[in-house]
């Protein structure tokens, strides 16, 4: 059995909203165990028998069956998710800074972000399956990640995260 972090994509902030005791007992349903939600933004700890593609394959249809929108899940297990927060490029808690890791599952979209013209606060490096960034609080939205991750092809494999909710998934 592994333990993993699923990282639900738009939820509980931008229109989907869902309770997260029933994500739980949705995933339960689905065969998964030990199912905890960490904040109430998508983050899923759980374990499954299954590698990653089948748990982000089975939790998307379930989540899609029982919520009926349309669920994007990116997945981890803890020690990928441990290496990919070790490796944050930036100081972690820069004063007037927000720290970030996009998830992407996919390359090409990595490329695409990474190859962004970040704004002079902005810092952007790609990792290993994941692009850090760091902006100053208040200009998320405004910055070149943040303007560009509301586009419709990268809803399906990307997810941002804070660094310090990924550290909480880590936490567990």
């Amino acid at each position: 059995m592994t333990r993993y972090a699923a990282l639900l994509r738009g939820v509980n902030v931008g229109g989907v909203n869902l309770k997260m005791p029933a994500v739980t007992r949705t995933l339960e349903q689905a065969g998964f165990t030990e199912v905890k939600t960490v904040l109430a933004t998508g983050n899923v700890l759980l374990t499954s028998r299954a590698g990653a593609a089948g748990v982000r394959t089975t939790a998307e249809k379930a989540l899609r069956d029982e919520f009926g929108y349309e669920a994007w899940v990116l997945v981890y297990d803890i020690d990928t998710l441990a290496e990919i927060s070790a490796a944050y490029p930036f100081e972690r808690d820069a004063a007037g800074q927000q720290s970030y890791v996009t998830f992407v599952s996919d390359d090409g979209v990595l490329g695409e972000l990474a190859a962004l013209d970040a704004g002079p606060d902005e810092k952007i490096a790609a990792g290993d399956g994941v692009l850090y960034w760091q902006v100053p609080h208040g200009s998320t939205l405004d910055s070149a990640i943040g303007k560009t991750m509301g586009k419709k092809q990268y809803k399906s494999s990307t997810t941002t995260r804070n660094v310090r909710t990924v550290d909480k998934l880590l936490r567990g």
